[in-house]
């Protein structure tokens, strides 16, 4: 599939935006199919030769539940052994974007360097620590140990008793 065939398929081209959105990526189309790079390692295939949507991607977190969906297969060459999934949507079907968005996101993940995953976390965490409210500090239960320490003390009362 060249370039030019996929480009009037509007669920490719988001995917394609979304998955060049992380850093370090590049597009390439060895074989005549799409692919989204991360230092020259494949962490998205996309490609249908009828012009509906085609992606393969590494899920080593999910692919047994990806693998639940009716769209879902093992991704051939071997390569569904190593947590690849394949997806197939014809032409006029619309794809769960969001969820494809998810797999994008876990490929990348599973195939970029650590150094590069951990600016994509530092990225998307900061705006979350700084917008999520501070917990509460747990309170100290010094005042219990006592408690059991004086249970433990006959007390005078006790004492008269047992005499």
């Amino acid at each position: 599939m060249s370039e030019s065939k996929s480009l009037d398929n509007p669920h490719e081209m988001a995917l394609r935006e979304f998955a060049l959105g992380y850093p370090g990526t590049h597009e390439d189309f060895p074989w005549g199919h799409r692919v989204i790079k991360v230092k020259g390692k494949a962490f998205i295939f996309m490609g249908h030769e009828r012009g509906g949507l085609g992606l393969s991607v590494k899920l080593p977190h999910s692919n047994a539940a990806a693998l639940m969906m009716p769209f879902a297969t093992p991704t051939g060459y071997g390569l569904g052994k190593s947590g690849w999934v394949s997806a197939d949507f014809p032409r006029g079907e619309k794809p769960p974007m969001e969820m494809l968005r998810q797999w994008v996101d876990e490929s990348y993940r599973a195939v970029a360097p650590k150094k590069l995953v951990a600016q994509l976390a530092a990225k998307t965490s900061a705006p979350k620590k700084a917008a999520a409210p501070k917990k509460a500090a747990a309170p100290k239960k010094p005042a219990a140990v006592k408690k059991k320490t004086a249970a433990r003390k006959p007390t005078g009362t006790r004492a008269s008793q047992a005499r």
